[in-house]
């Protein structure tokens, strides 16, 4: 069997039946655990599984942008308008991937800005308001999950300044790291964060620990999280010592005391 066939198999197993053994994915594709443990470091080295003791796993992926935008909506609100206020009249916003984004997109309506995205949503929302200086970034498409992503979207932040970036995320760890499902979307979010004076991480509640395996950026890159929830006391003191504020918005997007 060819070495890209194993790799879809291998891939296709731990989707469909979670974890799984060397020895199990061994019997399965009829090769040796030498062969099956080659493979798993490279589909490793490739971003595509995580290896555990024994064997290796698929954190489950993104969830298209359709099905992630009907949940925790009045939550992520109370993040986007805590969010939207941060920001003055006059200055530029990146905003992420993602729905939270694209619930702070809708606040902005009216607001005198300059913002600039790889997120296909935020820029159809904002798209007829003449008061906003639109800026859409190149790249592929990823339609499911509505964003551009690649070398050209890179190459695009290379050349461009915001004071502001919102900043989503699929999980945080207790150590404040920063973490994405999604290894094609890492290396733009890293090139969001070189592009901006101030980086603002919005997360729901869900995104306290959340999932993702590939690291983004660590607590120094942040200065502030706009969340919905108490956040744990492991992640806040990892925060807090780094110098991020963290801000916790009601569901009128205020700030609790």
């Amino acid at each position: 069997m060819l070495a890209e066939r194993r790799h879809q198999r291998i891939l296709s197993a731990l989707r469909s039946g979670g974890p799984a053994s060397v020895t199990e994915l061994s019997e399965q594709l009829g090769v040796s655990p030498a062969t099956v443990r080659r493979d798993l470091v490279r589909l490793e080295e490739d971003g595509l599984l995580t290896r555990v003791h024994g064997g290796a796993v698929v954190e489950e992926g993104d969830q298209p942008f359709a099905e992630v935008a009907e949940v925790r909506v009045a939550e992520k609100d109370a993040i986007a308008a805590r969010a939207a206020a941060m920001i003055t009249d006059g200055q530029s916003v990146l905003l992420d991937i993602g729905t939270t984004a694209y619930r702070l997109a809708r606040q902005l309506h009216g607001r005198r800005l300059t913002v600039i995205t790889s997120n296909l949503v935020v820029y159809e929302e904002l798209a007829d308001d003449e008061d906003i200086a639109l800026v859409l970034l190149g790249g592929m498409v990823r339609r499911e999950y509505r964003s551009l992503v690649g070398f050209l979207t890179e190459d695009n932040l290379r050349q461009l300044h915001a004071d502001w970036l919102f900043l989503g995320t699929s999980g945080i760890r207790p150590g404040g790291q920063v973490m994405d499902t999604t290894v094609v979307e890492v290396p733009v979010k890293r090139a969001m964060i070189a592009a901006s004076d101030k980086v603002v991480l919005l997360a729901d509640a869900a995104k306290f620990p959340g999932t993702g395996m590939a690291r983004v950026c660590g607590p120094e890159d942040l200065d502030a999280v706009v969340t919905d929830t108490s956040v744990d006391p492991a992640t806040r003191s990892a925060l807090q010592e780094a110098g991020v504020e963290v801000v916790v918005a009601d569901d009128r997007g205020r700030v609790q005391t």
